[in-house]
């Protein structure tokens, strides 16, 4: 056996693994620099992004990718952070609201992090440090030659958020009216709505609002009990709002609240919240949305919640034991949830755009005991919203249509404002997965839904009811809906879907076996984006295998993702243009159609290695695994054998195992430690459909451990094909994992000890009693028995292998409760383990220095374990 330490060669590679840990950490993870977020406006020859200066400036700043009329290219910087608040955009200071929602979308960056665009694409709203921002973007028609835009940004009615910030902030969740005259956001407690004034001029004082502060400021309502049975009136439209004046100042009203007062009067405890999404909303269904603006830019649509009826927990930090505990409630499974509401209102505005008032409202009716989840709402212009509910088991949902403009139904009755119908209904006796953008309609009035079909093994979409997609194309996210197709991310079974379209069969037509070994395919480990059409028609826009996304709109697309052949983020914008044709001599040419195409820059750093990756399937589960090797400059890259390291996510909802460069770098620095990596999607991962996501229904414990063992013992015969290839030591196997891989990591000390023989367990959920409703319901129902059955606490005397356990005392979604459980059914038992326990670390580690020694205390551990008596 060959696995010692030798002299490393001193190159760039071994330096740039070596520096790995924290690059990764002040790089957020070699995404600063890099164009994301992007989203195309108009007729498509215009897109936002966001993306800072370099590979290591946090604060972001909005951008503008776009083509003249002559085709060339320009990217303009219309908003940066440093620009607009000079010292302070350095030292975010955002409320703590922003901040809960930054976690639950896993959004580490700072400045300006997300966006808001009118409908025409000319106007966008932003926050930077709770302020709110107006960029207005120019006609690129008046754009010089030099690609010079006139973009002009302003701060929204500052001097109304200094006057009574206990009203009207914080400033959360802005969202441009789609006419792009108005800003609707919420503060947690009210509804504000801004009326976007004009751009200042000569001569006049823009601090301070036209009039009396209380002058045009109306609470409409106070108390939830009463939402607004106090104050409405029939609003005159073509009021002059007593405005004379040349110019109108921003002015905000806050137009619904949800505060409360107990039987003296006095200010109780506020459980309500309006205009947010619920915890379980942003964590599990990536919904972060409370309200939704109509397409006519007269209705809105909202949420509200009361969580009375949740559990209080409470975070603190030992560390500063002066420093109170900070409340909270968290809908923990088995438990109640928060109550949630939808209310439809209709706005009035005068013809200068000023607010009058809110002519009708009413509460959106379904049955909520049967359906208490708000999953997704969608708005299609000229048509009413669609709401989809679950219920809370999540086996069936009903699309709702939500009268909302007084359209007549199939029998000519008016439906009153609020009132729904159920246009769908669908069940699955373990349960339905979302697919985010759907419900949908077309422009045309169709119906867009998802489909878990069971009989095709195929999660599916359909058009009226009818499927369209075809058998063995996974649908993971829909884009954009028209009336000619649907353009949806994608992950191909090529055992139920074994044909390919032209593009990807020519693309891959001088693709060698062992290149395709190391890129991947079209298949589970590729997110491709694809349109297809009611007609049957599949027209993939990604050709590489990879983890792509994108946004369209009229002829324009852009393409956002990263694959194996490159570290780095790619964007590329396309537009199909008539552009001026050279004439020949002495006759006139029509314009050409012609495909513009151009890369928006990436400014990321990048790690300096690329990771030895070789992508095989292993044991009888047929598994995606992921080998990683020792880099060709590492001490280790002539070993003979080397012990394995497993490091999977193993668990429901989530991959590792995918076609980028990105999944596998802090995977080469560990192989580079000496250990053979491994990387196995077991049942219940994504990508292969639903039969195989719901192998875990109830069985969690044991399916996804099995799972990992199945791959382990699979490895032998597996790497004697792979030429070059070190043998797997199988009696020093470990494995280390975060979340539902440290989860499982721990497991397999705990249960399997005669396969793995050490572990490092990173924010692991012990009890599954203490995590979420919506994640943790879905898999294991709700009988207490499966959940005492899928725990790993009990098992705690059992434990006679090395375990380190790592928790952050900050985490809000696996909180440290779950590690302190099971270590303290450890000490019970007598059984040794090792606690690293991260003061002010989240479920994100972003702080570089403990990133760097995060890695180096686990690789010691487990060295260190091989060596002992208990290993």
């Amino acid at each position: 056996m060959n696995d010692e330490v030798t002299d490393a060669p001193s190159d760039d590679t071994a330096d740039a693994i070596a520096k790995f840990p924290r690059a990764k950490a002040r790089t957020l993870r070699f995404t600063s620099g890099a164009p994301r977020s992007a989203k195309v406006i108009g007729d498509g020859s215009k897109a936002l992004f966001l993306r800072s200066d370099g590979p290591e400036d946090l604060a972001t700043s909005l951008w503008l990718s776009w083509f003249d009329a002559d085709g060339d290219h320009y990217e303009t910087k219309l908003a940066d952070p440093r620009e607009l608040l000079g010292d302070k955009a350095d030292s975010e200071d955002v409320p703590a609201e922003e901040k809960a929602r930054r976690e639950r979308a896993r959004e580490g960056g700072t400045g300006i992090v997300g966006y808001s665009v009118a409908a025409d694409g000319d106007r966008v709203v932003f926050t930077i440090n709770g302020r709110l921002f107006l960029t207005e973007i120019g006609d690129p028609e008046d754009a010089d030659h030099d690609g010079d835009l006139d973009v002009r940004t302003r701060e929204l009615a500052g001097a109304w958020l200094d006057e009574d910030p206990d009203l009207y902030t914080p400033v959360l969740n802005p969202r441009i009216s789609p006419d792009g005259w108005h800003v609707l956001y919420t503060t947690g407690e009210h509804l504000m709505l801004v009326d976007i004034g004009d751009w200042p001029s000569d001569g006049i004082d823009r601090e301070d609002p036209a009039g009396e502060l209380d002058d045009g400021v109306s609470v409409v309502a106070d108390a939830q009990d009463e939402a607004l049975t106090e104050g409405l009136y029939e609003a005159d439209a073509d009021a002059d709002d007593d405005d004379d004046d040349e110019f109108f100042d921003d002015r905000i009203t806050a137009i619904y609240g949800v505060s409360v007062e107990d039987e003296d009067g006095e200010t109780a405890e506020n459980t309500w919240r309006i205009g947010l999404a619920e915890f379980v909303a942003g964590e599990e269904m990536d919904r972060y949305d409370g309200f939704w603006w109509a397409p006519d830019s007269r209705h809105v649509l909202f949420e509200s919640f009361d969580t009375a009826d949740e559990p209080v927990w409470h975070l603190s930090d030992p560390a500063d034991p002066e420093r109170p505990a900070a409340a909270r409630r968290y809908p923990r499974a088995l438990t109640r949830n928060a109550d949630v509401y939808l209310t439809v209102i209709s706005l009035a505005f005068n013809v200068d755009q000023r607010y009058r008032g809110i002519t009708a409202n009413a509460d959106v009716e379904w049955d909520r005991d049967a359906y208490e989840y708000v999953a997704a709402v969608s708005w299609t212009k000229g048509h009413d919203p669609l709401v989809l509910v679950q219920n809370r088991r999540q086996t069936r949902d009903q699309v709702l249509e939500v009268a909302v403009d007084g359209a007549s139904d199939a029998d000519d009755d008016v439906r009153t404002l609020g009132s729904t119908r159920v246009l769908e209904e669908h069940a699955n006796d373990q349960w339905l997965d979302l697919i985010s953008g759907t419900p949908a309609r077309t422009p045309d009035g169709r119906l867009v839904t998802a489909l878990n079909d069971m009989q095709t093994d195929t999660n599916r979409l359909m058009v009226d009811g009818r499927p369209f997609t075809p058998a063995g194309w996974q649908v993971r996210h829909v884009l954009d809906v028209t009336d000619d197709d649907v353009l949806a991310v994608v992950q191909r079974t090529p055992e139920l879907a074994p044909d390919e379209p032209i593009e990807w069969r020519l693309a891959d037509a001088g693709v060698s076996p062992d290149d395709a070994s190391r890129i991947g395919a079209h298949d589970a480990r590729s997110f491709d984006v694809v349109s297809f059409g009611y007609d049957g028609s599949i027209t993939p826009l990604t050709v590489t295998p990879g983890s792509w996304t994108a946004s369209r709109a009229g002829d324009g697309c852009v393409i956002t993702g990263r694959d194996m052949t490159s570290p780095d983020v790619r964007m590329s914008h396309s537009l199909t243009a008539a552009l001026p044709a050279e004439p020949d001599e002495g006759e006139e040419r029509d314009p050409a159609l012609t495909i513009l195409t151009a890369p928006v820059a990436s400014h990321a750093a990048r790690p300096g290695f690329t990771p030895n990756v070789t992508f095989t399937r292993l044991g009888e589960h047929r598994l995606y695994t992921a080998i990683i090797a020792p880099s060709a400059s590492s001490p280790y890259a002539g070993a003979d054998k080397l012990p394995v390291l497993m490091k999977p996510y193993g668990g429901p909802g989530f991959q590792q195992v995918v076609a980028s460069q990105s999944f596998y770098w802090e995977a080469q620095w560990w192989a580079d430690q000496g250990f053979l990596v491994v990387t196995a999607d077991g049942r219940g991962t994504t990508g292969r459909g639903p039969k195989w996501d719901r192998e875990i229904f109830e069985d969690m414990k044991a399916v996804t451990l099995a799972d990992q063992v199945e791959a382990v013992r699979a490895l032998p015969e597996a790497l004697a094909a792979l030429p070059g290839m070190p043998a797997p030591d199988l009696d020093r196997v470990c494995m280390i994992g975060w979340s539902y891989g440290g989860f499982l990591s721990a497991l397999a000390v705990l249960d399997a000890p005669d396969v793995f023989r050490a572990a490092c367990a990173g924010a692991p959920p012990t009890d599954w009693t203490l995590y979420d409703t919506h994640y943790t319901e879905r898999y294991l129902g709700l009988d207490p028995a499966v959940y005492e059955r899928n725990s790993i606490v009990a098992d705690a005397p059992g434990l006679r292998r090395p375990l380190m356990l790592i928790h952050g005392f900050a985490d809000d979604n696996v909180t440290i409760a779950h590690s302190l459980r099971l270590s303290q059914a450890l000490m019970a038992a007598g059984r040794p383990h090792t606690f690293l326990p991260l003061t002010g670390i989240t479920h994100m580690t972003n702080d570089e220095t403990v990133a760097e020694n995060l890695l180096i205390l686990q690789r010691d551990f487990l060295r260190n374990a091989f060596e002992s008596p208990l290993a």
